[in-house]
């Protein structure tokens, strides 16, 4: 029997923050249809059948459990093992498939057969099926819905007392926003579950002081959590004063939440136990999984699969826990005892072991948290699940993030954008350089120098900087100041030496600032009330750094009332330097009714550069948010389908070993094969690339035919893909107009070269500035595309600019003047006499939003080397290509219907 791919099983979220596995049908299912088929109501039968059908016979049960993968396919829905779904689709012309679904009645309204129904038409889609037909009784308003708001195009006809609708299964934007708002709010549902349990077990409870199990049940009593605590402990019947119980099916009542602490070994009896009780969500702080190698790691899959297949999200393994401050809730279930109060800061940290320094050092600034999480090994729960959250979380304004590496980069990317729309998110990346593997993620891809991964952020809205101390920094100005309006900021003090500190950091860090207003060191809070009325009445004037140094005169508190009165009503953020006091000072804090620290309290720094670069971000960040977010120009001229082509064609005919030169570094792809500069060619021109071709040429002779073939004048240039850095200039001869031209200049080259130089004949473009446009996969961010300078000393200065892909227009257009470099595009170039000799940039940036595309649409790209692109008043002529394919992986990253990532099946 044929099998099915292995990419069609996956994990789900339903829309009340439950999960459920997805898998193809097999004839092993037999049991499970005939049990799930006599739960039915005789209601959900007859709109499925169009007739009372009570019973499957034999014969039935064998033809709907035994398929073929290709011209039919059915998916299932299990929880707990219990088959609750069943999506189908029958072949009935090449391109058009009937499609039906029935869900048992008590898992009706989870959402079951809207993330079925995208399962199986990208499975369709596979099998080359582009059209959906589904009939409908008209009573079945449910099932009808499901299709029409599926995204599809759809139509539908009436006929015999039967609706038929007929879905175009071809992904469109619309298609595309639907499922992802599914996805927001199922998997913001699903981290709400864990957030606000009304009830909490601590499995692992210890009558020993300091145990981890003892320490998570004393933090959850003494943070005054609003439900009932249940210990488990095998022989005890109390700890810590509070009755115990054998297990978490011996407590009577409904358990949401389970705080797991026992040893590695075990957790997996414990979440068995805890699936047959109906519990909600883990948290398990157990160490000894996939941070301890192998036999860790499989322990820590089958974790995640036994908790998903019964309906449970899972925080950790290995992991600090989860707090939620809401006083409705007080759910502290970590191993800290101290949290800082109420506040409107979400934090996510993969770490465990800084989790605890963490929260104490929010606490020390005087901020405040709303939710806590700290996944740890990340095996379920992710930073990208708790953004999904914060969205629409009313009581979080500022997120922060603590990463070692980013999970799935292209679903971070996508959500961290939308999310940074309506909130600022601050990230500190650690690990080093993006060229660094992290510990269970694949190798391979494009290596990015670090300032290229705080750029990416920079274009994705999240700021990213350099440490937790920074990070703290800038949420003090998210989370109780309003952003700035633009650069301009003013500088008010009684000390000129710092103030003149602070106009020295702001125009480091790109702002603008006034000249200082010094008051004097005898400066009462009268001076400072009157000149920061002045600066924030003004209109260029955007944001104000105070510095106050304690004098001879104790006015400290005074000028404190100032600055908290005038900021509380100001729409402008105020920071300060106020005698060196770090965090938000109790002088300057505005203070709420439960005493959580309000909008309008001043955040403090122990230095003006400190407090420069913090107001620095937030203005960064204000300028990202209100520019326009640019379009993805239409480009009519692409050939997805002669381009999938081209990309089989040409991995059938690739040599196996191969080695790619990254700007001046060799770095070897195992797994990546060079193609053919004929067939790059032709993926390029699929996406409207027009590449110059290129004759390799091994003799004098071979290259006066060649140029004879193109058409003089012609270059002939060395094609090694690193020779240009090692031979400066002097690896191309061009202006060649005669045949004794071309037999000279290939002697030369090849008496220096050799030939390993690869020497090729190609026809000459008009001068212009020559660029480097690359592009390809990296294993932390997805499709990135560079760009630079093809100029020696711009490769050795290491002088490029990153963007995710896909380009806007802006993108393309930032990415270019990102470049120290990019005044030369600008300008005239050597020996022009007019405006109409100018490059043309726009069509560069066109160049680089068709690259752009291109590796985005096919991950069997792994690497594009578009070197050198000559920038002229004509255009952006491509005079080299390199490109390099791979195996593409099943799955995308972020690509298809929605799926939980983590396990293998």
């Amino acid at each position: 029997m044929q099998s099915y791919p292995n990419h069609w099983e996956a994990d789900v979220v339903l829309t009340d923050g439950g999960t459920a596995h997805l898998r193809p049908i097999t004839p092993d299912d037999a049991d499970l249809l005939r049990e799930f088929h006599s739960r039915l109501s005789p209601e959900t039968i007859y709109y499925r059948f169009f007739a009372p059908y009570p019973r499957l016979s034999d014969r039935d049960v064998r033809r709907f459990t035994t398929v073929d993968y290709e011209d039919r396919v059915a998916l299932v829905a299990t929880i707990s093992d219990a088959l609750v779904a069943v999506v189908r689709y029958d072949k009935v012309a090449p391109e058009e498939a009937e499609v039906a679904f029935v869900v048992e009645d008590a898992h009706q309204g989870r959402g079951l057969a809207s993330v079925l129904l995208e399962h199986i038409g990208a499975a369709a889609r596979e099998r080359g099926v582009r059209r959906f037909i589904a009939d409908v009784l008209p009573e079945n308003r449910r099932m009808i819905n499901v299709f029409r708001e599926a995204g599809y195009t759809a139509q539908q006809t009436f006929d015999e007392g039967v609706i038929r609708l007929t879905l175009d299964l071809q992904p469109t934007d619309d298609a595309r926003e639907v499922m992802q708002a599914r996805e927001q709010r199922a998997e913001s549902r699903s981290i709400a579950r864990l957030l606000f349990p009304e009830s909490v077990a601590v499995i692992g409870a210890s009558r020993t002081a300091h145990t981890i199990g003892q320490t998570a049940l004393r933090n959850l009593l003494t943070g005054e959590f609003q439900g009932p605590v249940y210990p488990v402990h095998p022989e005890a019947k109390a700890v810590v004063g509070v009755r115990a119980y054998p297990s978490v099916l011996d407590i009577p009542d409904q358990v949401d939440l389970a705080v797991v602490a026992v040893r590695a070994e075990a957790v997996t009896e414990v979440v068995e136990q805890c699936a047959e009780k109906g519990v909600h969500g883990l948290v398990v702080v157990s160490s000894g999984f996939g941070e301890v190698g192998p036999e860790g790691r499989a322990r820590q899959d089958e974790l995640v699969r036994t908790a998903r297949a019964a309906g449970m999200r899972v925080v950790g393994p290995n992991c600090l826990g989860i707090a939620n401050s809401d006083p409705a809730v007080s759910l502290n279930a970590t191993l800290s005892p101290d949290l800082p109060p109420r506040g409107p800061i979400g934090f996510f940290s993969q770490s465990g072991a800084l989790g605890r320094a963490i929260l104490q050092r929010v606490a020390e600034r005087g901020m405040g948290l709303s939710t806590f999480v700290s996944a740890g090994n990340r095996a379920d729960v992710s930073g990208n699940d708790l953004v999904q959250y914060w969205q629409e979380d009313p009581a979080t304004e500022v997120v922060l993030q603590y990463l070692e590496s980013l999970g799935n980069p292209r679903k971070f990317t996508r959500l961290a954008r939308r999310l940074a729309k309506q909130k600022p998110v601050v990230a500190v990346r650690s690990g080093g350089s993006a060229q660094t593997t992290p510990t269970g993620h694949a190798a391979g891809g494009l290596a990015l120098p670090d300032y290229a991964v705080t750029s990416l952020f920079q274009q994705a809205g999240v700021v990213r900087v350099d440490d937790i101390t920074q990070m703290f920094d800038a949420a003090q100005v998210f989370a109780y100041q309003p952003l700035p309006d633009g650069p301009r900021v003013g500088v008010i003090g009684n000390s000129d030496s710092l103030e003149l500190l602070v106009k020295d950091a702001a125009v480091r860090q790109g702002l603008k600032p006034h000249e200082p207003v010094n008051l004097g060191p005898q400066a009462t809070a009268e001076d400072f009330d009157l000149a920061l009325e002045t600066a924030l009445a003004a209109e260029d004037v955007h944001s104000v750094v105070v510095v106050f140094v304690p004098a001879l005169q104790p006015i400290g508190d005074d000028v404190a009332r100032v600055l908290r009165a005038r900021s509380l009503g100001s729409d402008k953020p105020v920071v300060a330097t106020y005698l060196a006091r770090q965090g938000i000072p109790e002088e300057l804090r505005h203070v709420g009714e439960r005493g959580e620290t309000l909008r309008g309290s001043v955040p403090s720094y122990p230095s003006p550069e400190d407090a420069v670069r913090a107001l620095a971000h937030a203005t960064r960040y204000a300028q990202w948010r209100n520019r326009k977010p640019g379009r993805h120009p239409e480009l009519p001229d692409i050939d997805r389908a002669r381009a999938r082509a081209a990309i089989t064609r040409a991995l059938k005919g690739a040599p196996a070993e191969n080695s790619v030169a990254w700007f001046g570094g060799e770095r070897r792809y195992d797994e990546e094969t060079a193609i053919s500069s004929a067939d790059a060619r032709e993926l390029l021109a699929c996406y409207g690339i027009a590449a110059y071709p290129d004759i390799p040429v091994t003799s004098a002779d071979e290259a006066v035919v060649a140029a004879g073939e193109l058409g003089y004048p012609v270059v002939v240039k060395a094609d090694a893909p690193d020779l240009r850095v090692r031979a400066g200039g002097t690896f191309v001869r061009a202006d060649l107009r005669t045949p004794d031209d071309v037999r000279s200049a290939f002697l030369s080259l090849h008496d220096r070269f050799g030939a390993e130089a690869g020497l090729v004949v190609q026809r000459m473009a008009a001068p212009g500035v020559p660029t480097v446009i690359r592009a390809g996969d990296n294993q932390s961010f997805g499709s990135v595309v560079s760009f630079g300078l093809a100029d020696v000393t711009a490769e050795l200065l290491d002088d490029r600019a990153f963007r995710l892909a896909p380009l806007t227009d802006m993108d393309a257009a930032d990415l270019i003047h990102a470049v120290r470099a990019a005044p030369l595009l600008f300008g005239l170039p050597a020996g022009a006499t007019s405006l109409a000799e100018q490059p043309n940039v726009e069509a560069l940036e066109e160049l680089l939003i068709r690259v752009s595309r291109l590796v985005e649409a096919f991950p069997e790209i792994g690497y594009v080397d578009l070197d050198p692109v000559l920038v002229n008043a004509t255009g952006a002529h491509v005079l080299g290509a390199r490109m390099w394919l791979r195996e593409a992986p099943e799955v995308r990253p972020d690509a298809g219907p929605r799926r939980l990532g983590g396990v293998t099946f």
